[in-house]
């Protein structure tokens, strides 16, 4: 078979793995905080839930590049990783019924493992992505590839909702249902990246750089001042979003059901927008969507302290999904333009450890700080979300004007025309 067909294969495969990868998604990423509540976590454990999982993803990733050289392969740690993250969701399953004490605590030890086990193999993914697809082709393809497992992922997600709202007088076993259903797709997942071929892997010494060395280069290198800024602004966006769940569930006293209604519109914008995004993209750059995006990005928070009726945060969601499919979109392929082949395993774990490092420590942070503002409008949730949007805005202004777009040519659009290329 010849290599192009080998890559067309390899495409059909990798598409299915990512629609059972965002069934497992749609079943865990925003139901894994309500089981949390369900094993009665506090709010600084929930702080916790996300940001020690973060972190232990952003070590283990200090060393996925040294590891994939070792083993000579991408394919092989990316099987390695799916298959025992799979695995890592049956403690999950049965953590409520062999652990009766400090069940929660147990979960975020668990939570670690999993997220651990997934991140490793992040950056050999990518890597192996990016071989596949053509660099003038990339945004359009993710672009479309992305908004179908979107649909994916918002059909998971309501059917999680569903099933909740099914045995809310039972939660455990709707847990129970979502987890084993979620641990399922992602064996399917490993199944169908058996399947993949893999380019030959090239490993040249001239590539080799320590995470320290990539620091270094922060005052010259455009790439790390674009890690930064995107660790900056997660760092920003999560003292606040580990905690909008608890706002709803435990605050406002929404159900499972209305949680969901109000959790899938993120999804579902991305979904009908995240192609168009990449069209644009391949018009006038990455980094143009990257920094338009970032400016909705930190104003959300505040939309939450206007007002917090359901229908109101619909919308407030709508805004946010418009936002976050092209920033998530479009800073992936700004990586990708930004470094070769041969460094990209490298260079995408090092942007995913100071990512991921980000993340944690806003998440630990604001679930140090949930506790500790002062209320707001009755609420001292609301006063975090406050300041993480003046966070998020702090760092965009202090990092956007040092970096620059590195795909060449581009169309100058106006913001006005920008808006009108997305929706016609």
């Amino acid at each position: 078979m010849s290599k192009d067909n080998k890559l067309k294969k390899s495409l059909k495969y990798s598409f299915w793995d990512g629609v059972f990868a965002f069934i497992m998604v749609g079943l865990t990423q925003d139901y894994i905080t309500p089981y949390a509540l369900a094993l009665k976590a506090s709010v600084r454990q929930v702080g916790l839930l996300s940001a020690l999982p973060n972190l232990c993803a952003s070590l283990v990733q200090l060393k996925s590049a040294d590891l994939t050289e070792r083993l000579a392969s991408r394919k092989r740690l990316i099987l390695l990783s799916v298959f025992m993250q799979a695995l890592m969701i049956l403690p999950i399953i049965l953590l409520p019924y062999i652990i009766k004490i400090n069940q929660a605590s147990f979960l975020i030890f668990l939570a670690m493992l999993f997220t651990g086990f997934g991140a490793i193999s992040l950056g050999a993914w990518a890597s192996l992505m990016s071989e596949y697809i053509p660099s003038n082709k990339r945004g359009q393809y993710f672009g479309w590839r992305n908004k179908v497992l979107g649909l994916v992922a918002v059909g998971a997600s309501l059917s999680a909702g569903l099933i909740l709202q099914i045995y809310k007088n039972n939660v455990l076993l709707g847990f129970w249902i979502i987890l084993n259903s979620a641990m399922a797709a992602r064996f399917i997942c490993w199944y169908f990246l058996t399947k993949m071929y893999e380019p030959k892997f090239r490993r040249c010494v001239e590539d080799h750089f320590t995470f320290v060395d990539f620091i270094k280069r922060a005052r010259e290198s455009n790439f790390v001042k674009f890690t930064f800024f995107v660790a900056g602004l997660n760092f920003s966006v999560n003292l606040a979003a580990p905690f909008f769940t608890v706002f709803m569930l435990r605050d406002l006293k929404f159900g499972y059901f209305t949680y969901t209604v109000v959790m899938i519109p993120v999804v579902l914008t991305s979904f009908l927008l995240i192609n168009r995004w990449g069209r644009l993209a391949d018009r006038i750059g990455n980094y143009r969507i990257v920094k338009f995006c970032s400016f909705f990005i930190a104003s959300l928070p505040l939309y939450w302290i206007i007002y917090r009726h359901p229908l109101y945060l619909i919308f407030v969601q709508i805004l946010g999904g418009f936002a976050w499919s092209g920033f998530n979109l479009c800073a992936v392929n700004f990586v990708f333009d930004s470094v070769s082949a041969p460094k990209r395993t490298r260079c995408l774990s090092y942007f995913n450890v100071v990512n991921g490092f980000g993340i944690s420590l806003g998440a630990g942070l604001g679930g140090y700080l949930a506790g500790h503002m002062p209320e707001l409008l009755g609420y001292k949730l609301l006063s975090l979300f406050l300041f993480s949007s003046m966070m998020r805005f702090l760092v965009i202004f202090t990092f956007t004007p040092k970096i620059k777009e590195i795909r060449r040519p581009v169309e100058p659009l106006e913001v006005s025309r920008m808006l009108k290329a997305l929706f016609p």
